[in-house]
């Protein structure tokens, strides 16, 4: 990674998780509005959307930010000595912020009232095990991919993959699920069912970091590049 400016990569990291959110809820409700009421086909074509736009945001703010998009990745990056704390902090911040204006973006497009809050009910211990799931598979492979380059695809994949295989359809994302709670669309999840799906999302995280120092500990302990 670059050792590229504070606002820099905040820039990076606020413009990606805007776009990022924009695409999983607008492909929500593009998808909902083509599909006929058929929740599969919807759900696939919201897969692929976040799936594309989540390679493409990687590949092309990678090189600047590290491309997170998600605090428990910059919150883990933090504690690998990747990024300094206080980054991480700021970074988490801008993320939530512009995952928020993504999902607000989403509803200008659509023409949808832009303040507005989910009645999707998300919540249950299935849900809760699946969102571990998600983030503990989504963090393994950050921490373990070999080289810069795979990152896009397979960060894009796994996330792709656990819309499927997962209950929750895979938020894995504390920033996409706050955003995702302030829509009342095909992708929203009613606020008071956020803050479980987070503390999921966290300690999959938790053990991602573990498992992957006994996998990979010339990866996943080793610092490239320290922010100050």
């Amino acid at each position: 990674m670059q050792n590229d400016s504070i606002a820099r990569r905040l820039l990076a990291e606020g413009l990606g998780s805007t776009l990022l959110a924009a695409t999983v809820v607008g492909s929500g409700v593009m998808a909902e509005r083509l599909s006929g009421g058929n929740t599969g086909i919807a759900l696939l074509a919201n897969t692929a959307a976040t799936v594309a736009v989540l390679a493409t945001l990687i590949a092309l703010l990678g090189p600047i930010s590290g491309a997170h998009f998600n605090p428990v990745v910059s919150v883990i990056e933090a504690k690998r000595g990747r990024l300094a704390r206080r980054d991480a902090g700021l970074y988490s911040g801008i993320q939530t912020l512009g995952c928020c204006a993504g999902a607000w973006l989403a509803h200008l497009m659509f023409e949808l009232p832009v303040w507005q809050l989910s009645a999707h009910v998300r919540t249950g211990p299935a849900q809760w095990v699946a969102e571990g799931v998600a983030t503990f598979g989504l963090l393994l492979v950050v921490i373990g991919h070999r080289r810069s380059e795979d990152a896009p695809w397979m960060v894009a994949a796994w996330i792709g993959a656990a819309y499927w295989f997962t209950a929750s359809t895979s938020f894995a994302n504390p920033a996409i699920t706050i955003a995702r709670s302030l829509t009342n669309t095909f992708s929203g999840i009613r606020p008071v069912d956020v803050p479980l799906f987070i503390l999921a999302q966290f300690i999959g995280a938790v053990a991602a970091l573990r498992v992957a120092r006994m996998l990979f500990p010339d990866r996943a302990a080793k610092p490239e590049v320290l922010h100050a």
